[in-house]
């Protein structure tokens, strides 16, 4: 198996720290409000990279945090007239939602920052210990980058053009800085905020520590990948390094992972998504036009170090992509009901055997630094196998062969094959516009055909002077 590193910039065969296992961080969210579909790309792309390690018979251990303590959940409190706490649980919460709809598997282990100060703290100690970090009047305390030799090796950047790219003139609050490249470990509180006692002022850790301790507590000193979005190559992840190398005196991750970036087509123009361009979508908001399946099949369309463009087009498209799977599946499933019982025909063994092969096309995309695009178009063959060789004479034996494989290989892909009968909100109002034009047209045949289909699916509708109202039963 061979995974693309981008500390080496190279694909490299893939070699655990401990053989048949797998250890693997991956960067989650700041939780102060619903994910956008830029979050969703990391979360789906590295799912289904533990969902194929896990196909091949590997214990993976999956870590991904929480960042629960943050100065967009606190500004987010403050306008909100609560508290962090509360901001961060309640979006905690939105969150895995959004992730259940998605098909993403619960992680081993979602940390929350704030659970994990204590050993925050022991780190920033053991760095001071070392000379690898200082404490400056006001309590903050810095990592000192100059005395960790192999800074920028991650992002490729070297130290010195760093510290020219800065002004000369320090940002005010850093002035107690012996580099203008030393980045924050710990940092006092401000009025308001929340916050814990250190040896060194009351409040809260760097952003950086924290994924830097959730990674050690939870996966050990050395782990196999630490994934997330190219974002957070510079500095996050270079930062990481940096502490987790300097504080344990080990290579911290043998295999770094990273997606490219989601963009958002507006008015023909591929543009990084904005509210100020009115081209920032929720994952909650795409899920009120399509199954959030739809979306998990459009970013494992393209590879996952490729930049991707989300449009309704494409969307579209996705939704037909996984159509046709889903109705294979159900053409499947209606020919074993009436199947003879026995063996396969010699004609059902030779497909069978094309079958494997196409089996052995998808790993081999998967093996390929995890090719999700290539592995999607072995499946569709095998959609199309299965279409153009099943019949009446079809025995049980292959249409179990065919519909189980079909199925195991979505499933590496987080891809449900049944369909969902549940009726999407867009999809509701559609059939009430519908039934609204007919009963225009004095075709009342058809507005009660349609009432009753949506009573049928649990959608109880109202007649009120304020127009039609539903509900779900």
């Amino acid at each position: 198996m061979k995974i693309y590193n981008t500390m080496t910039k190279g694909k490299e065969e893939f070699i655990p720290v401990n053989p048949g296992e797998v250890r693997m961080y991956v960067c989650g969210p700041t939780v102060y409000n619903f994910i956008h579909i830029g979050n969703a790309r990391p979360m789906i792309v590295f799912d289904t990279v533990r969902r194929y390690f896990e196909y091949k018979g590997y214990k993976v251990n999956f870590v991904s945090n929480f960042t629960d303590v943050d100065d967009k959940i606190i500004k987010k409190a403050i306008e909100e007239g609560t508290d962090a706490d509360t901001v961060s649980k309640r979006y905690i919460a939105e969150c895995k939602k959004d992730m259940e709809g998605m098909n993403i598997k619960p992680a081993t282990k979602n940390p929350l920052a704030t659970e994990e100060i204590n050993g925050m703290l022991e780190m920033i100690r053991t760095l001071i210990e070392k000379g690898y970090a200082y404490v400056a009047k006001d309590g903050t305390v810095y990592f000192r980058v100059r005395n960790f030799k192999d800074y920028g090796k991650l992002s490729h950047k070297n130290l010195d053009d760093l510290q020219s790219g800065f002004r000369e003139i320090k940002v005010r609050g850093e002035e107690d800085k012996e580099d203008a490249n030393d980045f924050v470990l710990w940092k006092p509180k401000k009025e308001g905020e929340p916050y814990w006692e250190s040896p060194w002022c009351n409040g809260r850790p760097g952003w950086h520590i924290e994924c830097s301790v959730m990674a050690k507590r939870y996966l050990g000193e050395e782990i196999d990948i630490h994934a997330g979005g190219e974002d957070l190559v510079f500095p996050h992840h270079e930062n990481e390094i940096a502490q987790s190398e300097a504080a344990n005196g080990k290579k911290f991750a043998r295999y770094w992972m990273h997606n490219a970036f989601l963009n958002v087509d507006t008015n023909g123009r591929s543009q990084k998504m904005s509210k100020s361009l009115g081209n920032f979508f929720t994952v909650r908001e795409i899920s009120e036009r399509y199954d959030l399946q739809v979306l998990r099949f459009f970013m494992l369309s393209a590879h996952y170090r490729s930049p991707l463009t989300f449009s309704a087009e494409l969307m579209e498209a996705s939704k037909n992509g996984l159509d046709r799977i889903l109705t294979a599946m159900e053409r499947l499933k209606e020919a074993k009901g009436r199947a003879p019982e026995g063996r396969m025909s010699g004609a059902e063994e030779e497909n069978a055997k094309k079958a494997e092969a196409l089996t052995v096309k998808f790993e081999s995309a998967m093996e390929d630094d995890f090719n999700t695009a290539d592995a999607i178009a072995a499946v569709f063959e095998l959609v199309k196998l299965s279409n153009s060789t099943i019949n009446a004479d079809s025995s049980q034996s292959y249409l179990s062969f065919m519909e189980a494989r079909i199925r195991t290989l979505c499933d590496v892909m987080g891809i449900l094959t049944e369909r969902k009968e549940e009726l999407l909100d867009s999809e509701i109002e559609d059939m009430i516009a519908a039934r609204q034009a007919a009963r225009k047209a004095k075709d009342f045949a058809k507005a009660d055909q349609i009432r009753n289909e949506l009573l049928e699916r649990g959608i109880i509708l109202e007649d009120t002077r304020e127009g039609v109202k539903w509900k779900r039963a």
